[in-house]
């Protein structure tokens, strides 16, 4: 007589949410996200409006920050609350409304199908709604990064993404602001850590973007300056 298959063991999982001034969105999104994680962290980084009450009223963990530092600050404050608990993967997603939080399990089992370590959403597929300046942008730094990390990333910008948690112990984070996602990517793969990549859909709204194109593109090339002369150091050696 065969025994039954055990049934596969769940992925526990924590969403990592950065917010900075996110009031009117942001209890949408913890409670959307609520309905496919185990526990909601968000880390308000520095908001001068409701954004940490109205997420802490709507269930989620809330981390907050003095002062305004940085989205990739507030991601590696998150970072620092999922490695002293027991998760097994991060989800990442902004607090703006623009990810769909019901496409989480598909990252998941994206995840636990290919075994990467490293999901990203890919907005690249359909860009009918995204402005010509940003995607011109993501395309070219998707390039960049690509070449940086040996493998291919078509939207290293997007900032929807699943880590496993033993990823997390390969990172060691510098960088403060936007560009903070790209070097997590690279510091991954320099770790030998695969990247795979799904197609997701990204919502635009009224809400104005926090990213400033001319300092955040400065800020992405001198980390990719960083990396490219760290690789021809160790080619030497």
């Amino acid at each position: 007589m065969h025994e039954p298959e055990a049934a596969p063991c769940p992925m526990r999982l924590c969403a990592l949410i950065p917010a900075y001034n996110e009031a009117t969105q942001i209890a949408r999104v913890v409670r959307g996200c609520a309905e496919h994680v185990d526990e909601v962290l968000v880390v308000d980084d520095g908001s001068d409006d409701e954004t940490a009450g109205a997420a802490e009223a709507a269930g989620a963990t809330v981390i907050v920050h003095k002062r305004n530092v940085g989205k990739g600050a507030a991601i590696r404050t998150g970072f620092g609350y999922v490695r002293g608990h027991e998760f097994d993967a991060v989800v990442l997603l902004d607090g703006d409304g623009q990810h769909d939080w019901n496409e989480i399990p598909r990252f998941v089992e994206a995840s636990k199908r290919t075994g990467a370590p490293v999901v990203l959403g890919d907005r690249m597929r359909e860009v009918g709604q995204m402005p010509a300046l940003r995607r011109w942008t993501n395309r070219t730094t998707s390039r960049i990064i690509s070449r940086l990390a040996r493998q291919r990333i078509p939207d290293s910008q997007c900032g929807f993404r699943l880590l496993r948690t033993e990823v997390l112990a390969d990172l060691d984070l510098k960088t403060a602001n936007y560009e903070t996602e790209s070097e997590m990517l690279l510091q991954a793969s320099a770790a030998g850590h695969r990247i795979e990549s799904i197609p997701v859909k990204t919502i635009y709204n009224a809400a104005p973007s926090h990213i400033h194109p001319g300092r955040d593109t400065w800020r992405f090339l001198k980390l990719a300056v960083r990396a490219l002369v760290r690789r021809k150091r160790k080619r030497t050696r």
